[in-house]
């Protein structure tokens, strides 16, 4: 048909499309523009039927990589925050208390440690607290490059540890890493995003089986597991298959603010160590 019937008479089929096009193209680029400009809203979903909202004050950078979509911007009570996917994974306000929760407990409790290995932790918060110890060798595996490259513009606090002369930076997969590494560790840490995307890998049971070969005497492993209230089936699953590879699967959770819930769970797994007898230096 070269016309259609429509309140514009007279206007060929094909014009109307073109004219329909250029509108739909306009309303897009004022959303983007919307979001992308200070004063704006990002929401972070929980679940599918429930999230938060955050007022961006200032973007920094969004944009997808071949494994994420990465942003970072600034709120005026969580300072900046870094989020992989739509969740957030580090906030100026509380990043410490994440990562001493997940570092500490093993590095007081090992006997010696010397040679260190971080899977994820792009943001480099782990090895800053990993650093106050005196290690010989931290190995920061990274499957990201982009989201080193955006924590050390816009965290400038944590571009020490990257810098570290003790610190070894690879970029490669984790999980692949692993199947390939020749060295052993005496702890490891598994600082991944949640269980989707490219660290679904590292919450699989063969992930730490190959893990373990990995483990010096007395090596220690500790894995950030999620939210206790949103995801507990995940933890439940892991609790299962961790306690037939170790002999001691300890769970714990401290504080975390800005995570979903306000309380995050860690998981301290060892054959020789029991985490709650501190040994002497």
């Amino acid at each position: 048909l070269d016309y259609i019937k429509n309140p514009i008479s007279g206007l060929s089929f094909l014009t109307i499309c073109r004219l329909l096009l250029r509108f739909t193209l306009y309303f897009l680029l004022v959303i983007i523009f919307a979001m992308a400009g200070e004063g704006s809203y990002f929401f972070e979903p929980f679940t599918e039927s429930f999230g938060r909202r955050l007022k961006v004050e200032k973007f920094y950078y969004q944009g997808k990589t071949k494994y994420q979509f990465v942003q970072c911007f600034y709120n005026k009570f969580l300072g900046k925050v870094l989020f992989l996917d739509e969740k957030i994974q580090s906030a100026q306000i509380d990043e410490y208390i994440y990562h001493e929760s997940l570092v500490h407990p093993a590095l007081v409790t090992h006997p010696s440690p010397q040679s260190i290995l971080v899977i994820g932790g792009g943001d480099g918060g782990a090895l800053k607290e990993i650093l106050r110890y005196p290690i010989e060798h931290a190995c920061l595996v990274e499957i990201d490059q982009q989201v080193i490259d955006v924590s050390k513009e816009y965290f400038p606090w944590l571009l020490p540890s990257i810098e570290d002369e003790r610190t070894e930076l690879i970029i490669a997969d984790g999980s692949e890493f692993i199947e390939e590494a020749d060295k052993k560790f005496d702890i490891v840490f598994i600082d991944s995003s949640d269980p989707t995307g490219p660290s679904a890998s590292l919450h699989e049971k063969d992930f730490y089986k190959k893990l373990k070969k990995c483990l010096n005497l007395e090596g220690i492993v500790v894995l950030q597991a999620g939210s206790p209230f949103y995801h507990l089936e995940s933890i439940k699953k892991k609790d299962a298959f961790l306690k037939k590879l170790f002999k001691n699967v300890c769970f714990y959770t401290s504080p975390v603010p800005t995570y979903p819930g306000g309380s995050w769970c860690f998981v301290f797994l060892s054959d020789e160590v029991q985490p709650l007898k501190i040994k002497g230096r």
